[in-house]
């Protein structure tokens, strides 16, 4: 019997035809549903047990569903997060799980600066005025000299520092990882821990995974111990922020302005109160997505799936 799987990351869907020949020669038959972000677990468990293998996106890859993957031998995850994953059921149904790392490390970390400048610059409300007939002029402020907090130091982390330094930023940062850490300071991060980071930045942004103990690290008590007119950046996970906490937090003005690329709920609907706050710039969860990136994560999601439906085995 030919090997099966199933493609629900959006940008390899994109990338498949180029795969197409590759996966026919193999015997390998793929389907692509219609995925706008990611595949519910009630939408996979009504058709995961059909798979050998998955390329999988932000997908619900819950325990349940895994258990229903009766003949799933590799689960292969397109980037790097894999948040949405059970790894511990994975591990306990034997399905080895594998993900790109490293694949667009600068990829995200170009489109943190641009949400720094359009925050600090407010370009993006001065293009939609001079777009009504106005000829909009907002007074900004200056990167060079502000305090950036990162929050994750990891090959993305320390990629935004070393753009925000060559700014003339001051970068401190955090992060679990000791070696990340002393990595992060070699290039000019000054260490921090995350209580003194939230104290003294004018801008923080998330760079990292969404864990147990990640999850809402920014909330109602991290906020209020933040200076008054921080402006915050998240292009890591939505649930690393208290949304209901950062909309009160915005509405105060407590909270300057905030780039969020990230949602805990995606795709974001236009009716969330954060999509009416002109001081919210919203993203589609799209910093990774560049061609180069992009051609550089399909192959090695490719090759992970293919080396596991070669090599796996269900016990």
């Amino acid at each position: 019997m030919a090997d099966r799987v199933l493609i629900t990351c959006p940008q390899m869907q994109v990338s498949y035809p180029e795969y197409a020949d590759r996966f026919r020669a193999l015997g390998i038959e793929a389907d692509l549903p219609r995925v706008v972000q990611a595949m519910s677990e009630p939408e996979l468990l009504s058709v995961i047990d059909r798979y050998d293998g998955v390329i999988a996106g932000d997908d619900d890859f819950t325990a349940a569903v895994l258990e229903r993957a009766s003949r799933l031998r590799i689960l292969s995850k397109w980037g790097v997060g894999v948040d949405g994953i059970d790894r511990a059921a994975a591990e306990r149904f034997g399905i080895p799980v594998t993900n790109t790392p490293g694949s667009f490390d600068g990829e995200v970390a170009d489109v943190c600066v641009g949400y720094l400048v359009l925050l600090a610059r407010q370009l993006h409300r001065i293009d939609a005025g001079v777009r009504r007939g106005e000829w909009t002029k907002i007074e900004g402020t200056s990167l060079a000299g502000a305090t950036l907090g990162i929050v994750g130091l990891g090959g993305i982390g320390a990629a935004l520092a070393r753009r925000a330094l060559a700014m003339d930023m001051r970068v401190v940062g955090y992060d679990a990882d000791p070696g990340a850490i002393a990595r992060a300071t070699t290039l000019g991060v000054e260490a921090r821990s995350l209580a003194d980071l939230f104290a003294e930045v004018d801008y923080l942004s998330l760079n990292c995974p969404l864990t147990l103990n990640t999850r809402h690290l920014v909330d109602a008590t991290s906020l209020a111990t933040m200076r008054h007119g921080v402006r915050i950046v998240n292009t890591g996970r939505g649930g690393l922020i208290d949304e209901a906490a950062l909309l009160a937090a915005l509405t105060e003005g407590r909270v300057a302005a905030a780039a969020l690329d990230v949602f805990e709920v995606e795709p974001i609907e236009a009716t969330h109160p954060l999509a009416t706050l002109p001081q919210v710039i919203l993203g589609s969860h799209n910093a990774s997505n560049t061609a180069e990136a992009v051609a550089r994560v399909s192959a090695r999601a490719v090759q992970n799936l293919l080396d596991g439906l070669q090599t796996g085995r269900r016990p």
